[in-house]
């Protein structure tokens, strides 16, 4: 999960529950059980959709509570293998079937995610963390329901502008060259991390912040053409690309996992951001 360090607005609970109509159960037998499910609020309150996609200005989704079943999926060792795990897991929770997961924009799979582990598994988070004081490892508790949304484009923005079809311009420094750009979604994650893990192989430098913009830039001064855009890219002064970067990251709706870190061994509390490892979806 990717961090956002500008907040916007302290939302309500992402993961918070709230209750949803149960459909009748399909069996009539004693043990009979159906899954409650809850509706999750989006950090991008569906705003950055286009017209034709199902959550297009849609604040929140369904989400069915994980079951054994799910938890399935979570040891599949094929899935595991093919970084498809967490793809499946969504795909199957969500309750409206016209939403495809790997269309979510990265912030909103984020929420989601964070809710289906907290169903799984409770808002308990304990992960093996660094003391940044005094580089102690300990044992720490996080709670994974003191989580706010941040990100997305302020008011007072002079750098950024937001279009009407959910995609971002914004003028570049050195160049003075005006950039669309759309945000990352769950496809686009899976493509950088594969492409990073590909370049790892290869023993090739890593190229992860270039690869990054060409997947999300639209358009340069109106050229919109893959190969020129990749040749800007490459070639564009480190300025241009800092600040782009830096835009991309401001206008990123997502949940802020930021929370503070008390050290048991030095007694300092720090804020940090909660790990993200093996642990979220495998606690022990």
């Amino acid at each position: 999960m990717s961090r956002n360090k500008q907040r916007t607005s302290a939302a309500t609970n992402p993961a918070a529950v709230t209750p949803a109509v149960e459909k009748p159960p399909a069996s009539s037998g004693v043990l009979s059980y159906v899954a409650p499910t809850e509706f999750v609020e989006l950090p991008s309150k569906g705003k950055l959709y286009p017209p034709e996609h199902p959550l297009h200005n849609e604040e929140v989704v369904e989400l069915r509570y994980m079951t054994a079943r799910d938890e399935d999926i979570l040891t599949s060792p094929a899935l595991l293998k093919n970084g498809l795990a967490l793809e499946r897991l969504l795909q199957n929770l969500i309750v409206d079937k016209n939403i495809d997961p790997t269309n979510l924009l990265v912030g909103d799979r984020n929420a989601l995610l964070v809710a289906a582990r907290v169903s799984g598994y409770g808002e308990e988070y304990q992960v093996n963390v660094n003391c940044p004081a005094c580089g102690v490892s300990s044992e720490y508790t996080f709670d994974l329901t003191n989580l706010t949304h941040s990100g997305f484009l302020p008011e007072d923005s002079d750098k950024v502008e937001l279009t009407a079809n959910g995609t971002f311009i914004a003028t570049l420094p050195k160049t003075k060259f005006p950039v669309e750009f759309r945000l990352l979604t769950g496809e686009d994650e899976v493509y950088l991390n594969k492409a990073a893990e590909q370049l790892r192989k290869l023993k090739l430098p890593d190229a992860t912040a270039t690869n990054l913009l060409k997947r999300v830039i639209l358009s340069v001064n109106g050229v919109n053409a893959p190969a020129e855009i990749s040749n800007f890219v490459d070639n564009m002064p480190a300025l241009d690309a800092r600040f782009l970067r830096g835009c991309v990251q401001t206008v990123t709706p997502n949940i802020d996992m930021n929370q503070d870190f008390h050290c048991s061994s030095c007694g300092t509390t720090t804020e940090m951001e909660v790990p993200f490892t093996v642990q979220f979806f495998w606690p022990q």
